[in-house]
């Protein structure tokens, strides 16, 4: 049996990020810009040509953002990243740059499998037909860092790997420091860049960018999530893929072979007769046990990511991104839980965001709790088809504002995740009542769930 690198689990060294300096400025990037600046001047100019002699009904707008596009997705990587961040994002944005961007949504170009071959044999130390008993040369999927494979173990199982592209760490970072010279030099000037805060968009691409370029960190996140799944004795129905950690190394992960539909392929998952309500319910719950009790929750649900299996389960994929609450705001968000799911008693959430400096001391939680209760109270009592979450979390943020409450940058993410489930719940489950399901918390909160669901007369699902 081969054994790679991290055939003992990756060293605590590895599993550290150290991200470059994002506020360099050398020649390197210097070189990168001026190629950056002809190959987005070239793309709007065809574009921009192209709608004189063919307008096809398109505005000007529309053509220019077009070629912006075009030239995003010839720069690679971090572009794609960029346009996908706009596209995810059509508020902050002029609405034809926001809708041209939704391109940078589907796969990337994939690196050739000669490149593909030479790099596991690097991380690996033999050559792929050595290490597995097939590997396939065509790309499963190719996405802005890495792409995955398909392979079988020497053992007979399907696995597959994910493998960085090369020199991607560079090449990002390097792509990272102009967008923030632009972003700090001129964008912050413009009006929409304010309000989208595009300084604080590129930080953050350049925090989590760094994140997701380590490998091992990644499979040691993906590993530890699945392995508290069933710390509790149940959510059998919901998985995610085990690490071959004898196949792995720093540019490579090797794992379980899924198959199965994304969640938002509604159609699909009908055609697979499972309970697309109970099964969204379940990976719910594993997410917000992930977030409340063991730390590290998922930090990029969309559908790509999140998968119903051909046996009836769902399964987690990619963690590339992983976010993790301070002790203090796990606590936080377990009073919010707790309040609209079981007692709806909105004073325990004002003395919790007290806590957290985000209402100030001297605001009075006898009436600030039911000033927040009036306005949340009819909006989480309705099925998630009626009310969006989104909205939810603007009323509460307004709410907030009249006390002089800091909006939380740790609920960011979490707020996201939510998004998306909201998404799929809309279709699956038009009339499920997130903000009021026991189950979510049954092992969060186990005493309490059991009298409240026995109180309302509810049987908790396996």
């Amino acid at each position: 049996m081969h054994r790679g690198p991290y055939a003992d689990g990756p060293p605590p060294e590895a599993l550290e990020v150290h991200a470059p300096p994002l506020g360099r400025f050398g020649l390197d990037e210097l070189r990168r810009m001026l190629l950056i600046g002809f190959v987005l001047f070239a793309a709007v100019l065809r574009s921009c040509a192209g709608w004189i002699v063919r307008r096809r009904g398109r505005s000007f707008a529309t053509a220019a953002s077009e070629g912006v596009v075009e030239g995003f997705d010839q720069l690679g990587p971090t572009f794609v990243k960029l346009g996908q961040l706009i596209a995810s994002s059509p508020s902050l944005f002029p609405a034809p740059l926001a809708d041209a961007s939704l391109k940078m949504l589907d796969e990337v170009r994939p690196f050739d499998a000669a490149t593909v071959r030479r790099l596991v044999e690097e991380e690996l130390g033999a050559p792929a037909d050595e290490v597995f008993a097939a590997f396939d040369d065509v790309p499963l999927s190719a996405a802005s860092i890495a792409q995955v494979h398909a392979c079988t173990l020497p053992d007979g199982r399907e696995a597959v790997i994910k493998l960085q592209r090369p020199d991607i760490a560079h090449r990002m970072n390097t792509d990272l420091r102009i967008q923030y010279f632009f972003a700090t030099k001129l964008l912050s000037r413009l009006n929409f860049a304010k309000r989208a805060n595009v300084i604080g968009m590129v930080e953050d691409l350049h925090e989590v960018t760094n994140q997701e370029l380590n490998a091992a960190l990644e499979a040691h996140r993906q590993s530890s999530f699945r392995d508290h799944i069933g710390a509790f004795g149940d959510n059998e129905g919901i998985t995610a893929p085990e690490v071959y950690w004898d196949f792995c190394g720093p540019h490579l992960i090797c794992m379980e072979r899924m198959r199965g539909v994304p969640m938002d392929e509604f159609d699909r998952i009908a055609e697979l007769g499972v309970d697309g309500e109970l099964i969204l319910r379940r990976g719910i719950k594993v997410w917000v046990e992930a977030a409340l009790v063991h730390g590290a929750f998922h930090g990029d649900v969309h559908a790509g990511n999140l998968w119903v299996l051909e046996d009836g389960r769902a399964s987690y994929l990619d963690f590339g991104i992983m976010g993790e609450l301070p002790e203090l705001w796990r606590d936080t968000m377990r009073e919010i839980l707790y309040t609209s799911t079981i007692d709806q008693d909105y004073r325990r959430v004002v003395r919790a965001y007290q806590e957290v400096g985000v209402i100030p001391d001297d605001v009075d939680p006898e009436v600030a709790g039911p000033a927040i209760a009036m306005v949340m109270e009819p909006m989480l009592t309705q099925g998630i088809g009626a009310v969006s979450l989104g909205d939810q979390l603007k009323a509460n943020l307004e709410l907030a504002n009249q006390y002089g409450a800091t909006a939380p940058k740790e609920l960011l993410l979490v707020s996201k995740q939510l998004m998306y489930f909201e998404r799929y719940a809309k279709t699956l489950a038009p009339d499920y009542v997130l903000a009021r399901d026991l189950f979510l918390l049954k092992n969060v909160f186990p005493d309490a769930v059991a009298e409240a669901a026995a109180e309302r007369g509810v049987t908790l699902p396996e």
